[in-house]
């Protein structure tokens, strides 16, 4: 199964099991007034959106490259990635607000052994849509992924401090009711903020890694015929990268064969890195080799 099918999986299998956590969710939050198990019904809620944006994102970056998106539709995963991003930090505000004013209000939790059902069957959903990500992420480093992956660890997390607060709630501590569904808000906000800021630098175009722009460099300078490097660019297309640079050859060279290096070198660039989708090389003929400028 190939990236996007792998994608689509993901984000329809998240669709399913937060719906199903949203109702069971709210069924008991709202007949026991856990302001906690309401906060983590919220971002059930919000989850779906995410799924939904996972699956529409990856169908409109699946899609092949043509006359106006000459190299394909790839950031369409980083656009919809800063949804879903947005969409939990304005989740977390709303829930964060919400605990602080049940905190001072000291609502009573009418307690209930369906809470604890609840909660444990989140966890163990979570637990398993998480590994199920992380191991389809580690395959594609998709950040659609990644930001479900990351959705499902904080839930199960979570919704064991929810559990938490629910026993101690039970026992007459009921400011942790509040106190846990900020402490929630915290940890959604946080994921929210990280998955929008890594969203912004690929929309931004920001360059490929050093450590990666170096390790290409080394590879074309060990090409004998390759005499120095000029003006080595990058640019996102997505999860992936353009580059763009200069080799000096021997000016004494035929055009056909300098072109034929740069040609050989494109090959090998994109055969040998994952993180490139295409090497643009301007051939430059020199009487001898000059300093690396970069």
């Amino acid at each position: 199964m190939n990236r996007y099918e792998n994608t689509k999986k993901v984000g329809f299998l998240g669709i399913i099991g937060n719906l199903f956590l949203l109702i069971i969710k709210l069924a008991v939050a709202i007949t026991s007034k856990s302001k906690a198990l309401f906060a983590d019904a919220i971002n059930s809620a919000g989850d779906i959106f995410s799924s939904l944006m996972t699956y529409i994102g990856n169908k409109i970056a699946s899609t092949p490259s043509d006359d106006d998106h000459n190299f394909g539709h790839g950031k369409a995963e980083y656009i919809f990635s800063m949804l879903i991003s947005i969409a939990m930090i304005f989740v977390a505000l709303k829930i964060f607000i919400d605990s602080i004013i049940s905190i001072f209000n000291k609502k009573e939790i009418i307690f209930t052994y369906y809470l604890i059902i609840v909660c444990i069957i989140t966890i163990i959903t979570k637990i398993g849509l998480y590994i199920y990500c992380k191991k389809v992420y580690k395959k594609h480093n998709n950040i659609l992924i990644k930001a479900s992956m990351k959705d499902h660890r904080n839930d199960a997390i979570l919704t064991i401090g929810t559990l938490i607060s629910v026993i101690l709630s039970h026992y007459g501590f009921y400011y942790a009711d509040g106190i846990f569904g900020a402490i929630i808000s915290i940890y959604i906000f946080t994921s929210g903020l990280t998955i929008f800021l890594e969203s912004y630098k690929i929309l931004m175009d920001v360059s490929l890694d050093n450590e990666t722009k170096k390790s290409i460099i080394n590879f074309i300078l060990e090409h004998k015929d390759v005499l120095n490097i000029r003006d080595f660019y990058t640019v996102a297309t997505g999860y992936k990268y353009i580059a763009i640079l200069t080799i000096d050859v021997d000016g004494n060279l035929n055009t056909f064969t300098s072109h034929n290096i740069a040609d050989k070198l494109e090959q090998e660039i994109t055969k040998e890195y994952r993180k490139i989708y295409k090497v643009i090389i301007h051939v430059n003929p020199v009487l001898k080799a000059e300093t690396i400028t970069l």
